[in-house]
């Protein structure tokens, strides 16, 4: 079994980094603080995690000045192989062996679930970046697990919306039959239906499927007016371009994806991917911040970031920043500082951390740009609307988080 794993201590203070709290006094609880991180370092899903998420949080450290009260702050690096047992052992060992004080990343979530369930019973706060499922603030909550970047309602309540509202009122779904597939479906059919839209049909495909054409074909008989792939990465990427020789959307349906990453476009091209809609949680070219930020990763890996990555290195400073104001790595004690903090940074503006753990902010409906419209080769994107976070999101109110209930008395 391959397996990655690395300690890094770092101490570069880059005069870019977000304002932190001066660290000082902290009850650590080993000589010095360790964050693991839980990615796909070789799969499907590597370019959108792996190496650019383990980046991520290393300028997260580095920006933090790489030590706290003196000590160094490390990181370890563990190849999950989107298999939930894979993860669950090494974090058991990273947590009894090597006093792992935070969990981030996760990967898919299967994988997501599994490992915050773990931490959550050995007291380890998680923090999810790469994940989808609802169920980790819902059914499947924990009192230290937090979903950071998006779930599959916001990206259901984004997309769906917009192309439900554009006239796209039949669906049919091509879905990766794993937990955060059959989420996304569940989301974005409940809210095409709600809309009065209908879903004419679905089909599942395994993680790892490279050949698209029976599942497209299926999809282009149901004339359907929409055909939604609900999963990402290489298998989004290899849908679209099977979808694009079939030539379907020259036929009159719309090709819809609903987890889609800058690197997806990239990879398809401007010519193949133009025109499509989708919803995400950050762009690299949205603001100053997001440019600057993008801009040093780019220098160190030759790629930009994704939101995925984005929201690593955000929820590893903010962790910190918790940390040190708490005076303790702690979990209850942080997990409360992390729970009253208004978050603002390069990644997210006045992000707030909910009982049930779900990071509520705002997301963006964004635009695959056209060729002509393209200045550069990662002007890839454009926001074409803003989704305020409470209408993104499920609201507390309609949480089935235990927690919730708890903490409503």
């Amino acid at each position: 079994m391959k397996k990655w794993w690395m300690t890094l201590g770092l101490s570069a203070a880059l005069a870019a980094a977000a304002p932190v709290f001066a660290a000082g006094n902290v009850q650590l609880s080993h000589d010095g603080l360790t964050i693991g991180l839980i990615t796909d370092m070789a799969g499907p899903y590597a370019a959108l995690e792996g190496p650019g998420s383990e980046l991520a949080a290393k300028m997260a450290i580095e920006d933090f000045g790489g030590k706290i009260d003196g000590k160094p702050i490390k990181l370890m690096v563990g190849d999950n192989q989107n298999k939930p047992d894979v993860a669950s052992a090494i974090v058991r060992r990273w947590i009894d062996q090597d006093h792992v004080d935070m969990l981030v990343g996760l990967g898919n979530s299967s994988v997501a679930l599994a490992v915050q369930a773990l931490a959550s019973d050995k007291h380890v706060i998680t923090m999810a970046a790469d994940s989808g499922t609802t169920e980790l603030t819902e059914d499947r909550c924990t009192k230290y697990g937090i979903h950071y970047v998006y779930d599959t309602h916001a990206l259901a309540a984004g997309t769906g919306t917009a192309v439900v509202k554009q006239g796209g009122d039949s669906w049919y779904f091509i879905t990766v039959d794993y937990a955060f597939g059959h989420s996304l479906e569940e989301d974005t059919a409940a809210v095409v239906r709600k809309l009065g839209g209908k879903v004419v049909g679905q089909v599942l495909h395994p993680l790892d499927t490279t050949d698209f054409s029976s599942y497209l074909l299926r999809a282009q008989a149901s004339k359907a007016k929409v055909i939604a792939l609900a999963n990402t990465g290489d298998n989004f990427v290899n849908a679209v371009k099977q979808a694009h020789e079939f030539q379907i959307t020259q036929h009159g349906q719309q090709l819809v994806g609903m987890l889609v990453f800058v690197n997806g476009v990239k990879s398809l091209g401007l010519e193949t991917a133009q025109g499509l809609q989708f919803t995400g949680a950050w762009y690299w070219d949205q603001n100053a911040k997001s440019r600057a930020w993008a801009e040093r990763f780019h220098k160190r890996l030759g790629v930009m970031p994704n939101y995925g990555q984005a929201g690593v290195y955000s929820a590893v400073l903010t962790y910190l920043n918790a940390v040190t104001e708490a005076g303790t790595v702690d979990a209850d004690k942080v997990r409360d500082v992390l729970g009253k903090t208004d978050i603002n940074d390069m990644f997210v503006s006045h992000g707030k951390i909910l009982p049930n753990g779900l990071m509520l902010h705002d997301m963006f409906l964004m635009k695959v740009k056209t060729p002509a419209e393209s200045h550069g080769d990662w002007d890839l994107l454009k926001v074409m609307a803003t989704i305020p976070g409470k209408d993104a999101f499920l609201p507390l109110s309609a949480s089935k988080c235990k927690l919730v209930k708890a903490s409503n008395g």
